[in-house]
C-alpha cells in the first residue's frame, strides 16, 4: 500500500516538473469584477429595514398593572402620567416610561433589621442596630426604641424626580422625628401609657417633614416594636416598675376601702344630723309651748296673784310627787316622837323632826 502511494507521488512530480508552486490570486481578475459588486442590491433590503422600523415602533407599547401608574419621560423630563391599562409612547430614545407601584405599602425598619438565612433553613433573624435605636428622653434617660414605618407613594412624579433615594429619606426622617418625640416625653410615659400617643405624634411629624420636601410619600403607620431601657440597666428598671405597680395596687386598695367606708359613714352622719334636727325641733316646740303656757299663766297671775300663786305651788308639788319611783313617807308629830329622827329614805334624804309636818296636804 505504501509502495502504491510513493509511485503516485513520483508520477505527479514527473508530470509537474517537480514541486508545484504556491497559489497566488489573480488581482487583475478581481479588479474587473469589483464594479459588478458595487452595483449589487440585495432583494430583501427594504423589507429588512421596514421590519426593523416596525419593531422599533412596537417597542413603545406598554401595559400598566392595576397597582401601578405609568410615568412617561420625554428626553428625560416628565411629560405625563397614565393610568392602568395598555398605552403607547414614542420609543427610545425619545420617550421612556416608569411604572411605580402606587398601591403597594412599603416598610422601613429603624433600630433593627429582620432577615432570613440565605439557605432558608432557619427562621427570620433580627440584627439590632443600637446606633439607630438608642434615644434620649425628656428627663435625660436613655431608652432603646425599635419601630417600623409603613408608607406608600402619594405623588409618583415627586416620588421619582424630587428625591433620589426615597427609602433612605423615609428612614432618616423617621429616626429624626422619633428622637424629637421621645425627647418631649419622660421615660415612664414612653415605656407605659403614652406609646400610642408617641406613634401618632411621630407619624404626623414625619408627614409634615416629607410634605415640606415634596417627597410624594404618604406615611400610613408608625408601629413601636420594642421599647425598653438599655440592657445594662433593664433589671433595675424592672424593680422600679414592680415597686410602682405595688404602689398603684396599694392606692387602688385604699381607694376601694375609702369608697366602701365613706358611703356608710355619710349615711351614719346623715342619720345623726336628722336625729339632731328632730331633737332640736322637739326642744324648740317644747320651749314654745312652755313659753305660751307661761305667758298664759302670767296673764292669769296678773289678774289674781294670790290664787295663781297657790295654784302654781300645788301644780309643782303634784308634779314632784307624781314622778314614778319617788317614795313618799308621811308622819305626824306623835310618830316622830317615837322613832329615831334619822330616816334612811331612798335618794339619801336625811332630816330632823322639825323638817316634816304631820298630816297630808
Amino acid at each position: 500500500m505504501n509502495w502504491d502511494w510513493e509511485k503516485l507521488q513520483n508520477k505527479r512530480q514527473r508530470q509537474g516538473g517537480g514541486t508545484p508552486p504556491p497559489f497566488q490570486p489573480d488581482m487583475n481578475q478581481w479588479k474587473d469584477r469589483l464594479p459588478n459588486l458595487r452595483n449589487f442590491r440585495m432583494p430583501g433590503g427594504k423589507l429588512l429595514v421596514l421590519l426593523l422600523v416596525l419593531l422599533w415602533a412596537a417597542s413603545g407599547i406598554y401595559i400598566v398593572e392595576p397597582d401601578e401608574v405609568g410615568v412617561v419621560q420625554r428626553f428625560g423630563a416628565y411629560d405625563r402620567t397614565t393610568q392602568p391599562g395598555p398605552h403607547y409612547h414614542i420609543p427610545f430614545p425619545v420617550e421612556s416610561v416608569k411604572t411605580p407601584k402606587v398601591k403597594k405599602v412599603q416598610r422601613v425598619e429603624i433600630g433593627f433589621r429582620s432577615g432570613s438565612n440565605t439557605l432558608g433553613f432557619f427562621p427570620d433573624q433580627v440584627r439590632l442596630l443600637p446606633e439607630e435605636s438608642l434615644m434620649l428622653t425628656g428627663d435625660e434617660n436613655i431608652v432603646d426604641v425599635q419601630f417600623i414605618v409603613q408608607f406608600k407613594i402619594k405623588n409618583p412624579e415627586d416620588y421619582l424626580f424630587v428625591i433620589s433615594n426615597p427609602e433612605k429619606s423615609v428612614k432618616d426622617v423617621a429616626e429624626a422625628a422619633m428622637r424629637k418625640v421621645i425627647g418631649f416625653n419622660k421615660i415612664d410615659a414612653v415605656l407605659t401609657a403614652e406609646k400610642f400617643a408617641v406613634q401618632n405624634m411621630t407619624r404626623e411629624l414625619m408627614q409634615t417633614i416629607l410634605d415640606q420636601y415634596q417627597s410624594g410619600i404618604e406615611i400610613m403607620a408608625v408601629q413601636l416594636q420594642d421599647v425598653h431601657p438599655p440592657r445594662e440597666v433593664i433589671d433595675a428598671f424592672k424593680d422600679v416598675a414592680s415597686a410602682k405597680e405595688d404602689k398603684s395596687r396599694f392606692i387602688n386598695e385604699a381607694e376601694a376601702y375609702s369608697n366602701d367606708l365613706l358611703p356608710k359613714t355619710r349615711g351614719e352622719v346623715a342619720g345623726i344630723v336628722n336625729q339632731a334636727e328632730g331633737y332640736k325641733q322637739s326642744v324648740v316646740n317644747n320651749a314654745l309651748g312652755e313659753t305660751s303656757r307661761f305667758l298664759a299663766v302670767l296673764a292669769e297671775y296678773n289678774k289674781a296673784k294670790d290664787v295663781t300663786r297657790k295654784r302654781l305651788h300645788l301644780d309643782t308639788m303634784q308634779e314632784i310627787f307624781s314622778h314614778q319611783g319617788n317614795s313618799k313617807l308621811i308622819l305626824d308629830q306623835k310618830a316622830m316622837d317615837r322613832v329615831l329622827p334619822l330616816l334612811p329614805l331612798q335618794g339619801g334624804f336625811t332630816g330632823t323632826p322639825g323638817q316634816v309636818k304631820g298630816g297630808a296636804q
